[in-house]
């Protein structure tokens, strides 16, 4: 029961993302019993989940294709931060918008991508293998790429961050795939429940950021949607179009246009937060995008598959 009620909540996502943040948008007392302090532990319970779902399998591909990864991790910090930027000044967002959408750039991917990938027809291990290769890496150069493109504007707490990211992200992963190590066989059984576990605190992110910023939102929602959408399409963009000029395969293409595009908006909510206190609207990228981008990989899965042939995994 468990287990069919998870892949149904995991296969809707996008949908259930959608009427969560639509009801904390319009009707936020709805929403405001959860807190934005608990948007951390959350994201914890997301990376733990990540962690429980990686086998030592998964870092072997890494050493076996190295430059796949390597092209990967590049495009991921140099492609999105560049696009946020240009984006952020284009539509000329104030400091605090500003802040959110370069965090949410500097990110990695998250685990959103990896199922996307698969549903897709796409390359798991390649993907699966960059999202833990730059999950791994964005502790260093998360803060760093921030600190490189907002200094001049606002202060950026690098130390703080980096911190921030060892609690969130490395511990959990870590705990996660030791135990996957260890005791495979039960987290095995467990894993089958996690699709429905990391929708729920996707959910609640989403709820406590939206609802505790909805005014907010509703009067910039226009022009934060708009930065949001593009950034996320042409990211996708981008990332095609780069598989496709250094001719990889097509399933390696779709890995890495989904891995590109899509970011783990979560973590760049709970860092703006963290880096930013001061600039209450920096938490607003992060959860709009939290939302489109379940939405727009939902869709491109379904083109993927109808109009790019499978061509097997590596």
């Amino acid at each position: 029961m468990m287990e069919s009620v998870s892949a149904w909540v995991g296969k809707h996502m996008a949908v259930i993302v959608l009427a969560v943040a639509a009801l904390s948008l319009f009707l936020p007392p709805a929403a405001l019993w959860v807190q934005t302090a608990w948007i951390n532990p959350l994201l914890m319970v997301v990376m733990f989940g990540m962690g429980l779902t990686l086998k030592t399998e998964d870092f072997r591909y890494v050493f076996r294709h190295p430059r796949n990864i390597l092209l990967g991790c590049v495009s991921q910090f140099t492609v999105m931060p560049l696009l946020a930027f240009a984006l952020g000044k284009v539509f000329q967002l104030d400091t605090a918008l500003l802040a959110g959408v370069i965090l949410v750039g500097a990110c990695p991917g998250g685990t959103a991508s990896n199922v996307i990938t698969y549903l897709s027809g796409g390359d798991v291990a390649l993907s699966v293998g960059m999202t833990s290769v730059n999950t791994l890496l964005a502790p260093i150069l998360t803060p760093a790429i921030t600190y490189l493109f907002l200094h001049t504007s606002v202060s950026v707490n690098v130390w703080s961050m980096f911190l921030s990211m060892v609690q969130v992200v490395i511990v959990p992963i870590a705990l996660g795939l030791l135990l996957n190590h260890f005791f495979g066989k039960h987290t095995q059984r467990a894993a089958k429940a996690l699709p429905l576990v990391s929708v729920l605190a996707i959910c609640l992110i989403v709820m406590a950021v939206v609802s505790h910023n909805a005014e907010r939102i509703r009067s910039t929602g226009a022009v934060v949607m708009a930065v949001v959408v593009l950034h996320n399409l042409l990211g996708y963009a981008c990332g095609f179009g780069l598989g496709k000029l250094l001719k990889l395969d097509p399933a390696k293409v779709k890995a890495l246009s989904i891995e590109i595009g899509m970011q783990n908006s979560g973590l760049a909510t709970s860092l703006a937060g963290t880096a930013f206190p001061s600039l209450a609207m920096a938490t607003v990228p992060g959860a709009v995008f939290s939302v489109w981008h379940n939405i727009s990989g939902a869709v491109l899965a379904n083109w993927f598959r109808k109009k790019q042939p499978d061509s097997g995994e590596a």
